[in-house]
């Protein structure tokens, strides 16, 4: 099987080489990289350019964000399998798509893992640590959600069941994920390690409007598709988040 790794950045000079280099130094033949750019206006293209040989496709244009961004990179990958990794991002190490790789045997549709995130000052100090856990048949009532940037997923999965609604904000992810699992009922395998390391942050947390309104798109990604929730599932979402501070200190401690 093949597997095509998607980038989305925008303006992005300070990151993107770390991320580019996080990919094309895993240890796999058959990875395709993907780079969709919105049209950036810093240094973040020369520095792509640098290493345009181990891209296989490139797109700087402007988009309608990131989600519209990797909806144009699904359709452009040609891989078995499609993973993605934003410009804040990096692998945990060189074989995690070899791991990823050989998690997808017979009828196995959704691989995901573990990540941990970083301060955006000092990528060695890890703040959060997610560890995803099993998914169980009212994992997503109960607040739980693999995290999207350890998410891998058959291509003929987004051919068939769709891909990212861009009128979910930055809920679009959950929407997506919560589709596959709830909805269409697909075969997922846990692989319990870090996959990925992120800067801490991201647009969904960055102020509390934007936690509202993602609050608000979570419910709404629950409605178009048909399904209910239990009461308290948006409640408990956010505070599913408090063990991993504390899981990592307790580790570390």
């Amino acid at each position: 099987m093949t597997i095509s790794i998607i980038t989305v950045c925008f303006n992005s000079e300070s990151t993107i080489e770390s991320t580019i280099q996080s990919v094309i130094n895993q240890q796999c033949d058959n990875l395709e990289y993907v780079i969709i750019d919105g049209g950036s206006t810093d240094n973040t293209i020369n520095i792509i350019n640098k290493y345009k040989s181990n891209i296989d496709v490139f797109v700087s244009e402007k988009d309608r964000g990131i989600y519209d961004a990797l909806n144009k990179g699904i359709s452009k990958a040609t891989g078995n399998i499609i993973g993605i990794l934003h410009a804040d991002d990096v692998f945990k190490n060189n074989e995690v798509i070899s791991k990823v790789l050989n998690s997808f045997i017979m009828d196995v549709d959704i691989v995901y893992g573990d990540i941990e995130y970083v301060s955006r000052e000092n990528n060695s100090k890890v703040i959060r640590y997610w560890r995803a856990g099993e998914y169980g048949e009212k994992s997503f009532k109960l607040g739980w959600m693999p995290p999207h940037t350890s998410f891998f997923l058959l291509r003929s999965c987004y051919e068939k069941y769709g891909t990212y609604s861009l009128e979910l904000g930055t809920s679009a992810d959950y929407e997506l994920m919560l589709r596959m699992f709830e909805v269409y009922h697909l075969n997922a395998k846990y692989l319990p390690e870090i996959l990925v390391s992120m800067k801490l942050g991201g647009a969904s947390n960055a102020s509390f409007n934007n936690r509202w309104k993602a609050n608000r798109n979570d419910k709404k990604a629950w409605k178009i598709n048909d399904i209910k929730p239990y009461w308290f599932t948006f409640f408990i979402k956010p505070i599913r988040k408090i063990p991993q501070f504390l899981k990592f200190r307790s580790y570390n401690s």
